[in-house]
């Protein structure tokens, strides 16, 4: 029988969507006011799912306080309150849209959720715009 436990985060973060190859007209055409040189911001939601097999002895698919502190350890201390282009390693070279973060997040926690469960990251970039990743 397979379930999914899901948690539930948030954080706070700036970017700039853009590329440096790219003429400032052609930008301000594809990227619009996300394009903005002093960045914008968002409040963004995201919900972490890993889908397994109940463990016979624990109950449980997933320890949800384990679940929690990974992404508190590797997400939210990693981006909540940063600017994403200047101060996030993976968006050096990597436009952070929405669905980049989500496939970075994924990455980030993908090697500490168990091999044989599987894992789904949905980024609520507005409470109308998400995105979801389940690493294919």
């Amino acid at each position: 029988m397979q379930v999914t436990v899901s948690r539930k985060a948030h954080f706070n973060a700036a970017h700039r969507l853009y590329r440096k190859d790219w003429s400032m007209e052609k930008n301000d055409i594809v990227f619009g006011k996300c394009n903005n040189p002093n960045f914008h911001g968002h409040n963004y939601e995201l919900i972490v799912s890993v889908t397994g097999e109940i463990d016979k002895e624990t109950g449980f698919v997933v320890d949800v306080k384990i679940l929690s502190e990974l992404i508190k350890e590797h997400i939210e201390n990693a981006f909540d309150h940063k600017n994403l282009n200047v101060e996030v390693p993976e968006f050096k070279d990597l436009n952070p849209t929405a669905e980049n973060i989500a496939v970075v997040i994924w990455n980030k926690l993908r090697p500490h959720i168990e091999s044989k469960n599987d894992l789904e990251v949905v980024l609520y970039e507005t409470p109308r715009n998400f995105v979801t990743y389940k690493g294919n």
